[in-house]
């Protein structure tokens, strides 16, 4: 009798003791749902909008990205051009282009719980040569439709889609080149140097290095004095700064050796003229692009 009490008092203390333990909850794990990290990523590196910073003009804002400074406004709407204001979102790129990219997407990926989603985009069916869908149509990822994408693609008669940097990069091989004055290149381009400084004479004839349309022609953007910029594809332009004067418009169509401006020292602390080439707003090594001499 008296070890079956012993063994009583033994379990109820073990009890108590069990129910004074502190309770410890199941530890919380973050996760994204929905690739929410992902889009948030892409989206703060999309070049189709751009963060106003202190200093922008939007003429700076508008060679930086390879654009004329009237599609900005237009693009944007705004009423009073001279006044972009700090942390200002703008458009700087056409605004088809974002949803024209979007449709290009292939393979897109969002996490949700841990589990990998695809979202497969079809390209459109296509019937005697004509698309009958303006868009790609967009699949949950599996087997079979990725298998029957494959198929889609491969099928006779079908014209493979090109991605647009492709096109581009097709379209900057097709400009030809010369150089834009006589002279002694007197700086050279590095991570510093936006281009090449070629030295000459006051009033020396300053040339197109390629055929395109003129986007812009003033001075506007400080350190270039008087600027010609010209547009020469929709990814390629070059620009020719510190003019004494200038010869041609916004708007208008130049040719490949025509005369645009004439060598000065505007903003500048010598007579020469500042070359550049931009390939999507980025700066690029000119002698790349111009024949050797």
């Amino acid at each position: 009798m008296k070890k079956i009490r012993i063994t009583l008092l033994a379990l109820l203390v073990g009890s108590l003791a069990a129910c004074g333990t502190p309770h410890r909850a199941a530890p919380v794990t973050e996760r994204t749902i929905g690739g929410t990290t992902s889009a948030a990523k892409a989206a703060a590196e999309d070049r189709s909008f751009y963060t106003v910073k202190k200093g922008d003009t939007l003429y700076r804002i508008a060679l930086d990205f390879g654009q004329s400074y009237s599609e900005l406004v237009t693009w944007n709407k705004l009423a009073n051009p001279n006044d972009i204001k700090v942390d200002q979102v703008l458009r700087v790129a056409p605004p088809e282009s974002s949803s024209s990219r979007s449709g290009a997407q292939i393979g897109s990926i969002a996490t949700s719980s841990g589990t990998e989603a695809r979202t497969l985009s079809t390209p459109p069916t296509m019937t005697g040569g004509n698309k009958t869908a303006p868009r790609g149509e967009k699949r949950p990822y599996s087997d079979n439709n990725m298998a029957e994408m494959q198929k889609n693609e491969g099928a006779a008669g079908a014209t493979p889609v090109k991605p647009a940097e492709t096109a581009a990069a097709s379209d900057d091989e097709t400009v030809s080149w010369m150089w834009p004055a006589d002279g002694k290149v007197v700086a050279n381009f590095d991570d510093n140097k936006k281009g090449i400084d070629i030295a000459g004479k006051s009033g020396q004839q300053v040339l197109a290095a390629g055929s395109g349309k003129v986007m812009y022609a003033g001075s506007g953007i400080r350190g270039y004095g008087n600027l010609v910029i010209v547009k020469h594809t929709s990814t390629l332009l070059s620009a020719y700064a510190h003019n004494k004067a200038i010869h041609v418009k916004e708007g208008q169509n130049v040719t490949k050796g025509q005369k645009i401006a004439d060598m000065g020292d505007s903003d500048a602390d010598a007579v020469k003229l500042h070359f550049e080439i931009r390939q999507q707003g980025k700066p690029v090594d000119p002698s790349k692009f111009l024949p050797s001499r």
